[in-house]
Order: C-alpha cells, then sequence, then structure tokens
C-alpha cells in the first residue's frame, strides 16, 4: 500500500494526516512528527511508501476548525480490529459534538455495558483522531481521562464543540 502524508497548522498545533492511495485516513493526530503517526498503525498495516502531498481530509479538518464541526463526519476512514473494535470506531463516530460520553454510556452503546476496560482500549487505538472523534469519551467521573495527542488538546477539542454555533 501508498500513502500520503500532510501537516497543516490547526489551533491547537500542527495536525498530520496520513492517508490511503483512495484518500481513506489510516491515522492523525496533532504533531508534525511523521513517524508518531505511523506508529500509530501496526506494523503489518504501515504503507510501503509515503509521499507528502495534499490530502482530501485536511479540508475538512480545516472546515472543522472554522467552525463547521460536521465536517469531519463524512471523512472515510479505514481502521483493521477485532469485530468490537470496528463496532467501537463506528459508534465513536456517531457521538454528536458538546455531547460526549463516558467511558461507562460508550460500553453501553456497544452493548456490553460492563466492558469499560474494552472501551477505553477502544478509543487509545483508535488511529484517525478528530475523524473518528475518540476525544468525546470522558471518565466516568466526567473528567477528561487519557487522549494520545495530550489532555490539552481534549480540553481544547471539547470546549470549541461545547461552543454555541
Amino acid at each position: 500500500m501508498n500513502a500520503i502524508i500532510q501537516t497543516i497548522d490547526t489551533p491547537d498545533g500542527a495536525f498530520t494526516i496520513l492517508a490511503d492511495d483512495r484518500q481513506r485516513v489510516l491515522a492523525s493526530g496533532w504533531t508534525d512528527d511523521h513517524e508518531a503517526i505511523l506508529n500509530r498503525l501496526a506494523v503489518g498495516r504501515r504503507p510501503e511508501s509515503v509521499v507528502e502531498r495534499e490530502t482530501d481530509a485536511a479540508a475538512s479538518a480545516l472546515a472543522y476548525y472554522a467552525g463547521e464541526l460536521s465536517a469531519i463526519d463524512d471523512v472515510a476512514v479505514t481502521q483493521t480490529g477485532t469485530a468490537l473494535q470496528l463496532s467501537g470506531w463506528a459508534a465513536l463516530r456517531r457521538i454528536e459534538p458538546g455531547e460526549p460520553l463516558t467511558y461507562t454510556s460508550f460500553a453501553a452503546r456497544l452493548d456490553n455495558p460492563r466492558a469499560v476496560r474494552a472501551a477505553a482500549s477502544i478509543c487509545a487505538r483508535n488511529a484517525p483522531a478528530l475523524f473518528v472523534p475518540c476525544h468525546r469519551v470522558l471518565r466516568t467521573d466526567g473528567t477528561l481521562g487519557g487522549f494520545a495527542w495530550g489532555l490539552g488538546v481534549k480540553e481544547s477539542l471539547l470546549a470549541r464543540e461545547a461552543a454555541p454555533v
């Protein structure tokens, strides 16, 4: 597989997008370190070659930051995982901006309310950050919990989504 990579500037810092040759986002995050983005993928899923080029997803990310929160909803992504992970990543995309869930509520949406750790693991293993909005899941006590790209970015995203449109 060949891939393209692009880094854009956002209010939360550099944001890098790795997409396959069909423009499906494989991984993304708030860094300009291409290796950090590639390392979000399992070794067997990493592309054979990567070239710097414009991605279709960049326009959607910029529109999101310009206030069009739904701009990320239809960005094509591709992920490989277990049936539970795939179901979880699809469920993350259905969480509305400004309406974050707790890990407990997220587990319940997966029809397994006791699988709170599995729900947290689904978020932690999510490679196409922002486009699959794992930042919209909080600890059961309502605190931020973890985020691969830092709690400052997670807090900023949640504040942006909570602001009146």
